[in-house]
């Protein structure tokens, strides 16, 4: 028996319909993926810390990626304290515990001649803070937020 051309097209419908609704279920299940852009220095990586931990709370599956560069990098640096004396590399560690990522550019490494030893161990060295933000966005699905 030959179906009708409008009932094709209705099955046809019918399901793609269905698979975006499944489609739909799985990415409402996924994690939420945010980059934090991090290059002016360390009141703005005290307020994305923040910013971070505060997001952790409401949401312990996020997924984030702080990247910097330029003056950004600071507070991954050894040794590096916020304008209260307290160290960042404390906070660093319980937030990479926490799956956060922080990445440093070496383009900024390069230019500001520091030796790559200072950057902390949670850090990961990438070879351009910007190219990174942006290929998270197109390529990984992250949604971009600068503190």
């Amino acid at each position: 028996m030959q179906f009708p051309t409008f009932f094709k097209v209705c099955a046809a419908g019918i399901l793609l319909s269905v698979s975006s609704l499944v489609n739909a279920g799985t990415a409402a299940t996924d994690p939420v993926k945010v980059v934090y852009h991090v290059n002016q220095g360390l009141e703005q990586a005290s307020d994305a810390l923040r910013n971070v931990r505060n997001h952790l709370d409401v949401d312990p599956t996020a997924k984030i990626a702080v990247v910097t560069h330029a003056g950004g990098i600071d507070f991954l640096l050894d040794g590096a304290k916020d304008k209260n004396g307290n160290p960042y590399d404390i906070i660093v560690q319980d937030l990479a515990k926490k799956g956060v990522v922080f990445d440093v550019c070496n383009i900024t490494l390069e230019r500001r001649k520091i030796d790559r030893k200072r950057v902390l161990e949670d850090a990961k060295i990438v070879p351009s803070g910007v190219a990174e933000v942006s290929r998270l966005q197109a390529k990984e699905g992250y949604v971009y937020l600068k503190p």
